[in-house]
């Protein structure tokens, strides 16, 4: 769960990273390959993705 603007900046990083990471693996991987590792990325980036979010929606003043 995020917490404040500093862990949502590094959710926000850590998820570009990992797409950056399955962008390369599309080139380089072959195609099972590609599928076993980037179904791992996708299920982590989706849930970063699910966070921030979360965290977007909620106003700034209230409690996480």
């Amino acid at each position: 769960m995020i917490k404040n603007d500093t862990e949502l900046k590094t959710s926000q990083q850590r998820i570009a990273y990992f797409q950056d990471l399955v962008m390369q693996l599309r080139v380089k991987a072959t195609p099972e390959e590609f599928l076993y590792v980037s179904s791992g990325y996708r299920v982590e980036i989706e849930k970063m993705q699910k966070e921030v979010l979360d965290y977007l929606t909620q106003h700034s003043k209230d409690k996480i």
